[in-house]
């Protein structure tokens, strides 16, 4: 279940041109010059609900259409048969009002039931290769015969077997515990991810996705790899942050996934993250999703029970009248290969789920279920009140959160935006005791006023014909009541900042290291210039990166890493009682002591803008730039569609429901100017963090204990900021973009077809794998290429330097590659284990532009000394801030005992202290250059001559000598001993009261098909693991299992985070064990139809196919990187799951957990009354002070563990001691 979610898009692979700044601020329930009269090419733009269109752009700007009219309401008996006669005999016709893009093979039909609801169906044919919508039909009938008595039982069979059925959501884990990003497995060596160093206080996640991935909070992203979509802090959003600026992209290797406390809210699905694509052939796997979005959220909360809305989010997942199981839809779901999730915004509440399509109808009746008679009982009431406690407890420690929350009580009283929207265990049954206020009758009550159907959008899609989706629809959803009451509106509280309380300057104490500064301006709602977007046109241009900008003047005074601006449109950035308007800023140590200076830059851009006026220049550049990724959008994965199409159906009319939150429609030069003048520092909020600000804030926020003060802004600089200040000359508009694609031609193949990629290229300094894309038929290409060398792993000074590099190089990339970046091309460099990774993708136009820039700069590198001391300043906060989080803690600790030869986060953390210098960085990047061996993958719309060239060019500019011999791109892992053995340390952050337990056993080196036992183990794992450890023990908000690969090497994990106000972490330990100990009962009790049902299940989801290129792009380069060259892995994974017998599943597990089994135990404790410091005493919840000297604090076991329990009270004199596993690749 989740929590808070969302907030700004921080990082620049996330720059999205002319988006707007994303700030997305929702709980979740489950766990973004001159001018020029150059005319832009034309092109295609986006058609109607056809296959192809030639419409040209008027055709983009129907007439706006009330909802309740432009669709047709769903009837039945004989005016159903009127209403197919009106769409004559076509089972599959879309509604021809609504714009898509001429790529989106998918049908839209709008529909409208009598109960008021309104739902959006997407029948999704294109891949059935040519099977009739009949046909469709006969093979679910097939299918459901196939299903036989199971489907008959399975309510039998849920009472019989309820811990299967009765646990709860997929596992939830946020970091990157869980499934790899590339990979079934959490690849502990190959967590590529970006740390986003700049430390903005919006970023606390410190994960990105390039593909703007909302993901689920039961979702643990198998798309980790989409670094650059998973965003910032607490939630996976859809927003979409115009500017994201990161300087410092480095990779904290293993680190990734890293989330902050405040993720905890982010969705975590880990069936998601089992590597399901399709390996090419064409199947009728893609999951079936629906979402449905509730036009009610946290602004209804009564302000006697805040949190209700979260708490209800929560409590309608805990069965129903129909399916009274506590558990029981997530339970169906985990049987056929599904997830779900749910988010509680300010205006809504968005619930979404998919599922194997064969139980789709199904699944559709059990979720609806929770809008037509949840049963919300007073004894799970009481249990779940804990988790959204545990939630809340989770998301304290996140700087974004606390900003937040800081930033809603400023609002006058009686706005909602003043409310806390969490809940927590005082305001949702302490207090509620307290007064005698039956919170049970309240939630009821909360349920029956604002859950109703007239509220209510839903999306589905699946492939079926829309006829039967209709049907479907219609059937299930009618039952949903509808109690006639007005939809809340609060749309009259305008103005809610204009206080005198606002236009100040607050200095905030943060929980890491950071100085940011962030300016705020409260704007009347723009939702209704969404056909404009004038937000949207302003973040463009204040987040540019290029020559002229404010980032640009900034760092070149060497005063800020990173910039982030603009809106996001949903939530707690806009409502229908204000839009904001945020610039935030991350500095270095000189740009705090200069922060009114860097503020000064911002309102001379603003001023400059103000007085220019709208450019129609850079309008249609933004526009254009939008036409074209609009044009040749790539599939998304289904259950992220509807959940965004659902939200859309409450924002937009019917023709703009694709359309609305993605294209500049209409140029309004006098909305723009409107928005724009009234970003003027006299309406300005500013807040500066910094850890300088201890001892000088004397306030205190309510919930989350934030230390801060409020003052005047110093006379001087008022005074100026009223006056006509000078402009600035060295700022000024962007140049015209000289990388927005004009040809988007498809490449005829220069060489034969292959299913997967082939190597082109072999020879001593490098090897380059290709495959020419004929499936998704888009004009755009991938290019990856890793630069191995083993120079980084000498020694930890060897790894800073290496990180340092890497983020200097970004720095200097910044400013000439932003054109690129804001054009659709994107790139990342990756700080890996063993070499420098490229990642660069889009329009295959102008991407080889891009990738001669980027490697031009890699070959001429440079750095000043002031840019220098900048990076490595900034690069200490970023591993402080790494090491303050107790799962990151955790994870350094569990791969320092495992991985021989690894540099811990707390040995490069000392080196950097330590001190290195600019000669040092200059002579291991000469070193570097020098001798290297470069692996590449090209894939998409390239020929195999081009893609040729990109080796050749890397080859011949950096001019390097091979390595003397073949190295491996992995650790060697020790071997445990037979055992338990229990490593606990304390926590670095003195104000953190979270803990986190992991609990891992080694198997060793195993075969591919041990492997995938080990999923299916795992898989059947997670329910039971949920349901046992958070759901009837209420030990956390993060309770799952994982599957690891730690360098080839085999095992698995159950984690559990927790708080040590509430528990001991040795008790957790214990719980765990007793929860593995009812596993091996119940899968010895599993009958061989329940386990042949997660068979299939994980069969399926392997099947499933890919829905954008990427994601087969993502699986190919993990077998590239990891020199393992497996392209049809799934394919052999299949072949053994189908080879399995329940006797294999359970001797497995049973061997793992014997008397000789290799178990560790990681414990990285919190501070609560719990977990008592040296001197028995627990240390104090508020501070924010966190150990300035990192050194592993050891502590040792309680009574409470067995005797035979070893502790680990040293971990290099224990490694020493322990044999070395050979190097492994899981091939076969």
């Amino acid at each position: 279940r989740v929590a808070v979610a969302a907030v700004c898009a921080t990082g620049r692979k996330l720059c999205e041109a002319g988006r707007e700044l994303a700030a997305l601020w929702r709980i979740g329930a489950r766990g973004r010059c001159e001018d020029s009269t150059r005319p832009f090419p034309t092109v295609t733009m986006p058609g109607r609900n056809k296959a192809k269109s030639t419409c040209s752009c008027p055709e983009l700007q129907p007439n706006g259409q009330d909802l309740g009219e432009s669709g047709r309401v769903a009837r039945l008996g004989a005016d159903e048969s009127e209403e197919e006669g009106r769409r004559g005999s076509l089972s599959n016709a879309g509604d021809p009002e609504i714009i898509k893009s001429p790529s989106d093979p998918k049908q839209y039909r709008y529909i409208k039931l009598r109960n008021g609801l309104q739902a959006l169906l997407i029948s999704d044919l294109s891949n059935m290769e040519g099977k009739t919508g009949n046909a469709t039909d006969d093979e679910e009938e097939e299918e459901e015969e196939e299903e036989g008595e199971e489907g008959e039982g399975e309510e039998d069979d849920d009472e019989e077997d309820d811990d299967d059925e009765d646990s709860g959501a997929e596992i939830e884990d946020d970091d990157e515990e869980g499934f790899d990003d590339e990979g079934e497995f959490d690849d502990d060596e190959h967590d590529e991810v970006d740390l986003d160093t700049e430390d903005n206080e919006l970023e606390e996640l410190e994960e990105r996705a390039e593909a703007r991935k909302k993901t689920t909070e039961k979702q643990q992203s198998q798309s980790l790899f989409l670094l650059w979509s998973k965003l910032t802090d607490k939630l996976w959003f859809k927003s979409t942050y115009s500017k994201m600026s990161s300087t410092l992209l480095v990779e904290t290797r293993n680190l990734y996934g890293v989330v902050g406390a405040e993720s905890r809210s982010a969705p975590v699905q880990h069936l998601a993250g089992w590597q399901v694509e399709e390996q090419q052939g064409e199947t009728d796997t893609v999951l079936s999703a629906a979402a449905l979005c509730v036009g009610v959220g946290s602004f209804a909360d009564p302000d006697d029970l805040p949190g209700l809305a979260h708490f209800l989010e929560h409590m309608v997942f805990m069965g129903s009248l129909k399916y009274p199981d506590e558990n029981g839809f997530d339970a169906f779901l985990k049987k056929h290969g599904g997830s779900d999730n749910a988010s509680t915004d300010c205006e809504r509440t968005v619930f979404q789920f998919d599922v194997q399509r064969k139980y789709f109808k199904e699944a559709l009746d059990r979720w609806a279920q929770f809008f037509i008679h949840p049963l919300m009982i007073r004894d799970a009431i009481d249990r779940e009140v804990e988790a959204v406690d545990s939630e809340y407890q989770l998301a304290r420690p996140s700087d974004a959160n606390r900003k937040e929350m800081l930033f809603g009580s400023l609002a006058r009283p009686g706005h909602p935006m003043g409310k806390f929207f969490w809940g927590n265990a005082e305001t949702l049954k302490h207090e509620p005791k307290k007064n005698n206020i039956d919170t049970h009758a309240r939630l009821r009550e909360f349920w029956m006023h604002y859950y109703s159907a007239h509220y209510m959008t839903l999306v589905v899609q699946s492939k079926e014909t829309l006829d039967t989706l209709e049907n479907w629809v219609t059937e299930i959803f009618s039952q949903i009541p509808n109690n006639g009451l007005p939809k809340p509106n609060f749309g009259h509280l305008t103005d809610p900042f204009d206080t005198p309380a606002f236009n100040k300057l607050y200095r905030v104490v943060p929980i890491r290291k950071i100085h940011a500064l962030t300016i705020t301006w409260a704007l009347p709602p723009q939702q209704q210039h969404y056909r404009v977007k004038p937000l949207h046109y302003i973040s463009w241009l204040v987040g540019h990166e290029g020559k002229g900008s404010i980032l640009s003047y900034l760092r070149k005074k060497c005063w800020a890493l990173a910039l982030f601006g603009g809106n996001g449109e949903t939530g707690f950035e806009q409502n229908s009682t204000y839009s904001v308007f945020s610039i935030s800023i991350t500095l270095t140590d000189e740009g705090y002591e200069h922060f009114y200076e860097v503020a000064h830059t911002v309102f001379q851009y603003l001023k400059m803008l103000q007085k220019l006026g709208p450019e129609k220049r850079v309008f249609e550049e933004i526009q254009k730039i939008e036409d074209n990724e609009f044009h040749y959008q790539e599939q998304t994965d289904p259950v992220e569609y509807v959940e965004n199409m659902c939200e859309n159906m409450q924002l937009y009319p019917l023709q703009d429901f694709l359309t609305g939150d993605q294209l500049l429609f209409e140029y309004k030069p006098e909305v723009i100017a409107e928005a724009l003048n009234q970003l003027v520092p006299q309406k300005a909020n500013l807040v500066l963090l910094s850890g300088a600000n201890e001892g000088k804030c004397n306030l205190k926020e309510k919930w989350f204990g934030t230390q801060y003060s409020m003052e005047d802004v110093v006379n001087s600089w008022a005074e100026l900021w009223k006056s006509n200040f000078e402009l600035n000359p060295d700022l000024h508009l962007p140049a015209e973009n000289k990388y927005i694609a004009t040809d988007f031609t498809l490449k005829a193949f220069d060489c034969p077809e292959t299913e997967y990629p082939v190597k082109i290229v072999n020879t001593p300094q490098g090897s380059l794998w290709y495959k020419k894309d004929n499936k998704f038929k888009i004009p755009k290409a991938y290019i990856r290429f890793h630069l191995i060398t083993p120079l980084i792993q000498k020694s930890a000074a060897n790894v800073v330097l290496f990180d340092i590099f890497v983020n200097i190089l970004t720095h200097n990339l910044a400013e000439p590659a932003y054109e690129a970046d804001v054009a659709q091309l994107e790139y990342k460099l990756v700080a890996g284990e063993h070499g420098l990774i490229i990642r660069v993708k889009g329009f295959n136009h102008k991407l080889p532009l891009l990738f001669q820039l980027i490697i031009d700069y890699l070959a001429e590198f440079s750095s000043t000394p002031a840019v220098f001391t900048m990076i490595t300043e900034q690069l200490k906060k970023t591993y402080f801030n790494i090491l303050i989080k107790p799962e990151t803690l955790a994870k350094d600790v569990r791969l320092l005992i495992l991985e021989y030869a690894r540099w811990s986060m707390i040995d490069k953390y000392r080196a950097l202290m330590d001190g290195l210098s600019l000669e040092s960085l200059l002579s291991f990047v000469k070193e570097f250059k020098a001798q290297l061996f470069v692996e590449g993958l090209v894939q998409g719309n390239v020929t195999s001559t081009e893609s040729m060239d990109f080796l050749k060019y890397v080859v011949d500019k950096l001019n390097f000598m091979p390595l003397e011999q073949e190295m491996p791109v992995q650790f060697q892992v020790v071997e445990l001993p037979s055992g338990h053995h229990l490593c606990k340390v304390r926590a670095l952050n003195k104000g953190d009261a979270n803990s986190e337990v992991t609990v891992y056993y080694q198997s060793g080196t195993r075969s591919l098909r041990e492997y995938t036992l080990m999923e299916l183990l795992v898989m059947h794992m997670e329910e039971p693991c949920f349901d046992f450890l958070r759901t009837k023990q209420t030990l956390g908000y993060h309770v799952y299992p994982t599957c690891r690969n730690t360098s080839g090497i085999l095992g698995f994990s159950v984690t559990v985070g927790t708080q040590a106000t509430k528990y001991n972490s040795e008790i957790v330990d214990k719980k765990i064990e007793e929860f593995l100990s009812s596993f091996e009962e119940k899968i010895e009790n599993l009958t061989e139809d329940a386990f042949n049902t997660q068979v299939t299940a994980l069969i399926k989801l392997k099947e499933c196919e890919d829905t954008h290129l990427g994601e087969e792009v993502d699986r190919n380069w993990n077998e590239v990187v990891t020199q393992q060259y497996l392209f049809d892995r799934l394919a052999h994974e299949i072949e053994a799951l189908k080879s399995f017998s329940k006797s294999d599943l359970v001797n497995w597990f049973k061997v793992h957990r014997g008397p000789g089994s290799k178990m560790l135990s990681v414990h990285v404790v919190g501070y609560g009354k719990y977990e008592p410091e040296g001197d028995g005493t627990p240390s104090g919840e508020d501070s924010n002070s966190s150990c300035e000297v990192m050194q592993l604090a050891y502590l040792p076991p309680s009574p409470l563990l067995a005797d035979s329990t070893i502790p680990i009270t040293d971990i290099r004199a224990f490694t020493s001691t322990l044999s070395l596993l050979p190097y492994h690749k899981i091939v076969k």
